[in-house]
């Protein structure tokens, strides 16, 4: 099937990788979309006097289009997210041991995991929209389309203060313990 065609915004190359049930998995590194630095603090209030941050984009493909409700997809969801986290979390103490704010986004609720929550939860579909172009399809929830996979793609959200050379490094050394391999 052939998906549209879309131009990312100034980002790092992306990092590909491949986890353990042979499925992609793509991570992008960018400066905040003009949603995010607008509202910054009302989304992660411990960040106020940070004068500069990063997003880095965890897109998981997934086994299943996550166009239906069923018990299967949801079951995915819950593997994907559980995937992120435990990766995200290493990633992001990593980086906190090194000096750098930096937390990640829970998927299912918007709010930061290691950081006070704001008033405003993060958005993680509008982000990808608003960083990489990959448009939106909308349900009952929104749906990215990737221009690969469709919409069988699972978006995640890390975020530091760490240089995104640091970052990638960071990155690079911890997914093999994941099972996520360079491809």
């Amino acid at each position: 099937m052939n998906y549209p065609t879309v131009s990312p915004s100034e980002q790092s190359h992306p990092i590909n990788l491949v986890g353990k049930m042979g499925k992609a998995i793509q991570i992008t590194i960018h400066s905040p979309s003009e949603y995010i630095q607008a509202n910054r603090d009302r989304i992660l209030p411990d960040w106020k006097d940070q004068p500069s941050l990063w997003l880095v984009i965890v897109l998981q493909q997934s086994q299943y289009q996550m166009l239906e409700i069923t018990p299967k997809v949801e079951r995915e969801k819950q593997q994907l997210r559980e995937n992120f986290m435990r990766f995200g979390f290493d990633v992001a103490f990593h980086l906190r041991d090194r000096g750098y704010l930096s937390d990640l986004i829970d998927p299912r609720t918007g709010y930061p995991l290691l950081s006070h929550p704001g008033e405003i939860p993060h958005d993680d579909t509008a982000a990808v929209n608003a960083l990489l172009h990959y448009p939106i399809i909308r349900n009952k929830c929104r749906l990215l389309i990737h221009p690969q996979w469709g919409i069988s793609i699972y978006p995640s959200i890390l975020i530091s203060t760490a240089h995104p050379t640091i970052i990638e490094l960071v990155i690079k050394n911890i997914a093999p313990a994941h099972g996520w391999k360079l491809g």
